[in-house]
């Protein structure tokens, strides 16, 4: 390991093209990175620190830049919104484990909890069957609507993996029992979905009305199906937590109501980790304790 003679700021580009190069992560979250840094270099200014260099950042320093994250506004971030930015150091200090520059280990960064903020919100089959009723098929709007819910709870796809999708993906397909599809994730990795024989028939009916030529499936924009998908659940009469990722987390909780274990569903789901996975499990152990207590209390043993 070496000494860096650069100030931490200067590290920032470098930092950025190893997240490009090395690491494989979109733009999008390029920019995610380079903003929740940007915070933190604000704050070395602020504070006469600008000139610190890697090896001289200390835990002293990380405590008091979490305590300024916590109050630094009228409106407190939250603490999932603060472990963001804790997050993007943490990334920071890997790269320099990389590139063999010394500096803090990353294990002394530690994330903010709040069991408050960790509840999944998932919905229950009665409610997915009312969203899913909800929007009007008579319409070639209502069709793609339909069509991009069924999609939602069919695949376990993140928002923005679904507007990716292409025609051309999934026509050749529209006539099987069941289809399944290599899709681009998080971070550029590859998985495989699947589309139920349900699904496909909803996207049948729904391409059928299209009529222009363009190959992406669903053509509009995530803040669009995030509206669209608010505006059905009102219709609905179901929870107004109903999101795209609430549809997501019940895809997850479904599976593993069905018994399907984590790592089965960390795959379904392209969770680089099984930590990400493992927020699902606590969401079944009030049922899984009522089925032990049912069917596997000893009571015949009396």
């Amino acid at each position: 390991m070496k000494k860096s003679s650069k100030p931490l700021p200067h590290h920032l580009t470098d930092f950025l093209d190893w997240l490009d190069i090395e690491k494989g992560l979109a733009s999008k979250s390029q920019e995610n990175y380079a903003r929740f840094l940007k915070k933190f270099t604000d704050w070395l200014n602020a504070n006469g620190l600008q000139n610190l260099k890697p090896h001289e950042l200390s835990p002293e320093h990380i405590w008091k830049y979490r305590v300024y994250l916590s109050r630094s506004s009228k409106h407190p971030l939250k603490k999932s919104t603060q472990n963001y930015y804790l997050i993007a150091l943490r990334a920071l200090l890997n790269y320099f484990t990389e590139r063999d520059i010394l500096a803090l280990p990353t294990e002394k960064i530690k994330l903010s909890k709040d069991k408050r903020e960790r509840e999944i919100h998932f919905l229950t089959l009665e409610q997915l069957k009312k969203l899913f009723a909800s929007p009007d098929i008579s319409e070639a709007s209502g069709l793609r609507d339909r069509a991009i819910l069924e999609t939602f709870f069919s695949t376990g796809l993140r928002i923005s993996e679904l507007v990716s999708l292409k025609c051309t993906q999934v026509k050749p397909k529209l006539n099987a029992k069941e289809a399944e599809i290599s899709i681009i994730g998080k971070g550029g990795k590859i998985r495989t979905v699947y589309l139920s024989e349900r699904t496909l028939e909803w996207l049948k009916k729904y391409l059928e009305t299209r009529k222009d030529n363009s190959d992406v499936l669903f053509p509009l924009t995530p803040r669009a199906i995030q509206k669209m998908t608010k505006k059905y659940a009102v219709i609905a009469g179901i929870p107004l937590f109903t999101t795209p990722h609430v549809m997501r987390h019940t895809f997850a909780t479904d599976l593993l109501e069905q018994g399907v274990d984590l790592r089965t569903i960390q795959e379904f789901l392209g969770h680089k980790s099984i930590t990400a996975t493992q927020i699902y499990t606590h969401v079944t152990s009030k049922k899984l304790r009522e089925v032990h207590k049912r069917f596997h209390s000893g009571r015949n043993l009396s």
